[in-house]
C-alpha cells in the first residue's frame, strides 16, 4: 500500500475555518499527529490512531508521521492555523534532510487561516499594506535576534504581527518588545491585542501604545501592530493600501 503525509493547518479555532481540502484528508487518514489540543479538534472514528504529544516533540513528530507514511498509512500532521507559519511544516522538511527514502514520499502542505489574518479580518484590514510576522517565543532563537528584527521591521514602518507574545514561564520578553515599541514608536501607534479568534473566548481590543500593557498578552494572543498610517474608521481598524510621497 503506497502512503502519504499531509501537512495541515485546521485554523484558528472555528470548524467552519478549515478548509475542505484538510477535512478530506482528514477523512481518509489512518493517522493524525500533532500537539495535543490540536489532535483534540480531530474526531475519533473506526480507522483511524490519534497521536497527540507534547508541544516540544515536533522533531520526533515529524519523524514517527514520516515512518508511518513509509509504511504505507494515510498521515496527517496538524497544527492550528497554517502549517507553514511558526508550525510544522518546517520540522517535517527538517527531518526529510539526508533521508532520500523520505524525500521521495507524497508529502503535501493543506494551507490554512492563521491567526494573523483571522484576527486582521475580525479587526478590520491592519494589514492592508506591507507588514511581517514575528515569533516572540525564544525558545528556538535568541531574544538579541528577535530584537533585531523587531527593530528592523520598525524602522521599515511595517505593520507587525506577534505570535506567542507572552508565556508564564517568560513574561519578561513582551514587556521587553513594549520597551522597544515606546523607544522608536509615537505613542499613539495602535496596538491590536486578539485572542482566541473565532472561539466561544473571542475577545479583541485595540489600544494606543501609551495605553499597551504587557498583561493585555498571553500565548492565546495575536498581537498586531500598526504601521505609522495605520488609523481607526468607526469600530474598525485599517491601513491604507497608499503611502505619503507615492508615485512622486
Amino acid at each position: 500500500m503506497t502512503g502519504w503525509l499531509c501537512i495541515a493547518g485546521l485554523g484558528p479555532g472555528s470548524e467552519a475555518l478549515v478548509t475542505p481540502e484538510v477535512r478530506d484528508a482528514l477523512a481518509e487518514a489512518t493517522d493524525v499527529l500533532g500537539y495535543i489540543p490540536y489532535v483534540a479538534r480531530v474526531a475519533p472514528r473506526a480507522g483511524l490512531t490519534l497521536h497527540p504529544s507534547d508541544n516540544r516533540e515536533e522533531l520526533d513528530r515529524a519523524r514517527s508521521a514520516l515512518a508511518l507514511a513509509a509504511a504505507g498509512g494515510r498521515v496527517v500532521v496538524v497544527s492550528s492555523g497554517d502549517p507553514g507559519v511558526f508550525a510544522m511544516a518546517s520540522a517535517v522538511f527538517e527531518v526529510m534532510e539526508g533521508r532520500a527514502d523520505w524525500q521521495s514520499l507524497d508529502v503535501r502542505v493543506l494551507p490554512g487561516i492563521t491567526a494573523m489574518l483571522a484576527a486582521a479580518a475580525r479587526a478590520g484590514a491592519p494589514l492592508g499594506h506591507d507588514f511581517c510576522a514575528l515569533n516572540l517565543s525564544d525558545n528556538l532563537k535568541p531574544w538579541a535576534l528577535i530584537e533585531k528584527r523587531l527593530r528592523a521591521a520598525v524602522g521599515a514602518d511595517m505593520a507587525m504581527a506577534f505570535y506567542n507574545p507572552r508565556s508564564a514561564s517568560r513574561p519578561q520578553g513582551f514587556e521587553q518588545t513594549l520597551n522597544v515599541l515606546r523607544e522608536t514608536c509615537e505613542p499613539e501607534r495602535l496596538l491590536l491585542f486578539a485572542r482566541a479568534v473565532s472561539t466561544p473566548r473571542e475577545h479583541l481590543i485595540c489600544v494606543s501604545l501609551s495605553e499597551a500593557r504587557a498583561d493585555m498578552a498571553d500565548m492565546g494572543t495575536l498581537v498586531i501592530v500598526g504601521s505609522s498610517t495605520t488609523r481607526r474608521v468607526g469600530r474598525f481598524v485599517y491601513t491604507p493600501r497608499s503611502v505619503p510621497g507615492a508615485g512622486s
